[in-house]
Order: structure tokens, then sequence, then C-alpha cells
């Protein structure tokens, strides 16, 4: 089950939150310094607003560059908004505050001044809010290192009650510092699960579908954070379902969690789409977005590892599925939702012909796969459709016809 797109008009970096009944979604500007929409479910159908919820910026910005914005409750019943803003005097992006007495508005800004503005780092982008389960406050950003050539991070900052009275300082959290992020990570956005906090941002140029969604984990709201081995979510990972799939919200929502996000739309912009999210041990899982298990990491039963397995990857496959009772289980394989998933396996047949393997789903048999010839030790995809039951699976490959060496199996 592919993302949905629920809103199919430019309406980028979304933030979405349920007051009441009703669930609100704010974007980057677009004719308005925020707009905004309504919907009775995450899932929609969303209606887009008229009204202009930020009708005036705060006495330090200009308009043309409002972006990532972000809507919380506070315990007094106000309704409090980070916004990005081009600050006029230094011609930077800076964060301001607003507040307001309903989630549509109209806000007005708090303050005259930016409420963080670091203009040594090139400025400030991508305010988030989170709320940890004592009822601490923290404001979560990044210094717009990219727009100076410095470094970005992440930044944590405690606050208080009023989202707006810094306590302590920021802590910096998590930097870009991997090949893959190509320099840039931004909109962060923080959640916890059991005793672990889940940070989302994205990462790469954004105009393009290197852009993406990862995250790092940490037993501490201020870290150390360890990212993930690879994304989340990537226009290949969601088989091109959505291009560029970031800007990332996250929706615990008692009708099951959400994940928000923005992709390229074929009419230009970007649009919101919905995907059902999953915790793994405290760990997401996007439904649509493919999670690979190595299978030399399952468990075999009358067949071996090969290491040193030219182009696969990690390097090891598992080989020699030779027999009657050969199999390996690839296990711990989680799903948000119960429903149709695509089984994708990587491997190589040097057999003379289309070689097979049976495949069980929890016990229960499932058919078979098919893979063409490839020559050993060059790796294909083969795909083939399961049910799978929300929450853990275990996949089993068994011997079929022919020969065929097996490296590792998508899930989607």
């Amino acid at each position: 089950m592919r993302p949905s797109l629920v809103l199919d008009r430019d309406f980028p970096d979304p933030d979405v939150s349920k007051f009441g009944d009703t669930y609100y979604a704010y974007a980057t500007n677009e004719g308005k310094n925020l707009p905004w929409a309504t919907a009775p479910d995450p899932d929609g159908p969303w209606t887009y607003r008229s009204t202009d919820a930020l009708p005036d910026l705060g006495a330090w910005a200009k308009e043309g560059r409002t972006w990532a914005p972000d809507v919380s409750r506070r315990s007094d019943g106000r309704y409090l908004l980070y916004y990005t803003a081009w600050h006029a005097a230094s011609d930077r992006q800076c964060i301001g505050a607003a507040l307001s007495d309903s989630p549509g508005g109209p806000f007005a800004p708090v303050g005259t001044q930016p409420l963080v503005c670091p203009l040594d780092a090139g400025g400030a982008i991508d305010a988030s809010s989170f709320v940890d389960t004592d009822g601490t406050r923290y404001l979560v950003w990044k210094n717009d290192g990219n727009a100076i050539g410095a470094t970005t991070w992440i930044h944590v900052q405690r606050v208080a009650a009023d989202g707006i009275t810094f306590q302590g300082g920021a802590t910096q959290v998590l930097r870009n510092d991997r090949a893959d992020e190509a320099g840039i990570i931004e909109a962060p956005v923080i959640t916890k699960v059991g005793g672990r906090y889940v940070l989302f941002y994205s990462a790469g140029p954004y105009t393009t579908n290197q852009y993406g969604t990862s995250y790092a984990v940490s037993s501490s709201i201020t870290g150390p954070y360890t990212k993930a081995f690879r994304f989340l979510m990537t226009t290949d990972s969601l088989d091109g379902a959505v291009g560029g799939p970031g800007g990332a919200d996250v929706l615990r929502d008692a009708g099951g969690d959400k994940l928000v996000f923005h992709g390229h739309r074929a009419a230009g912009g970007r649009g919101m789409y919905v995907a059902d999210l999953g915790w793994a041990d405290g760990y997401p899982v996007v439904r649509g977005s493919r999670v690979r298990y190595e299978a030399e990491r399952g468990t075999l039963n009358n067949c071996s590892v090969r290491e040193n397995a030219a182009g696969a990857s990690d390097g090891k496959v598992v080989a020699y599925i030779d027999h009657a009772d050969s199999f390996v289980d690839v296990g711990s394989i989680y799903v948000p939702t119960t429903g149709s998933y695509s089984l994708h396996v990587g491997y190589a047949n040097g057999s003379a012909g289309t070689a097979s393997h049976t495949v069980t789903v929890n016990g229960a048999a499932a058919g078979s796969i098919s893979y063409p010839v490839t020559g050993w030790d060059t790796w294909r995809q083969a795909t083939k459709d399961v049910t799978l039951q929300a929450g853990w699976n275990t996949i089993r490959l068994g011997k079929g016809t022919a020969f065929t060496e097996v490296d590792y199996i998508e899930v989607a």
C-alpha cells in the first residue's frame, strides 16, 4: 500500500496535529504566510482554507520566505506557532513565534525580534516543538549553515511551558556528516517511543529526488543520537511512488500513527502525503517504503552463508539451499498494519533455467517465487505479493526448483 496523496496542491513541509475532533495541517508559504487545511481524519478528505492563519509577520521579518511552521497547544489552552521567516536586517532566515486562541488563527507575532537567530551560524530554520512525557517542553531547530557554507547542526533547546522562554542553552545533537546527506540535514521532528527518542530529519537537496527522510535514536533528549544505517524513505524505497519524500511530521494518533510528508507533484510544487507508521521495538517502519533484511542474518537450516560474495549487499549471501530440508527463515519483519505487501528478493541464479523457492509466511504455505537466470554473482530482484499481519512476521524461503543464492529480502 503506497502513501496516499491527501492534498494535491503545493503544500510543502506539512505540520499536522489533532486539536479537538479536527486535524489541522500547516505548510510553507504559498501565497500566504501560513497556509492551512483541516480534515476529519488524517487520510482526508482535506479542506484547504482560504484565510492566512498568520496575516502579519513579526516586525523583524519581511514576507516572501515564511517556511516550515509548527503549531502546538500550550498548557494554558493557547496555540503556539513557530515559523521561519526572512530576517530583514541580515537577509538570513530566522525563527519567530506567534500566538492564537484558535488553531486556525489569526496568529499574532510575539515580540519585535526573532526567537532564534544565530546569524554567525547562518541563521535558523525548521523549528518544531516536543513535549516530553514529564511535561517538559523543548524547541528543536536547525542552524542554517548551508546558507553560508558552515556546519549544520540540529539543536534541542529546553523552554518553559510558554514555549518561548529559554531554560539554559541549546544542545547540538546531530550534524550533516554523511555522504548520502549531500551536506544537508533539516526539518527535525522528535517523538518518544517507550524510553527511546526518535529524531526524524530530511536530507539532501529538496528540489531533487535525492531528498529523503531518515532518523536517529537516543536514550536521552539531548543525545547522543545514532543515525539509522539506511534512510527511512527515499524515492527509490517508495518505488518511485513519491519523489523527494521529506519535510516529515509524526502524527501519534489513537487510530494509528501516521507519517505526514511532502513529495514532488507532476504539476509542480510539493503535495502532502500520508503513510501508516509503526514501531519495531521503538524503531520506525513506514508502510510502502522498503525495509531490507539481510538473508545471512536469518535462521538457516541445511544451507550456509557464503562470504565475500562479489556485488552482494553487505558482501554475504545464503547459498546451498539445495536440499529438501534447506531453508532460510527471515524473522523480525515488522509491518504497521495487516494487508498485502510486496516481497522483493535479491538473488543470483546461475542454473540452466528459471529457479524457484517455496515461500512460507508465519508458518503457512504462500506459494513460490521464481528467479530468471542471471548468472552467479549477478544480482537481481524477484517480487511476490504476500499477506502480512500487523506486528511481527517470519518469511521462509525453502528449496524449490534448480538453484539460487539469496542476498536479502525487502518488504514494502
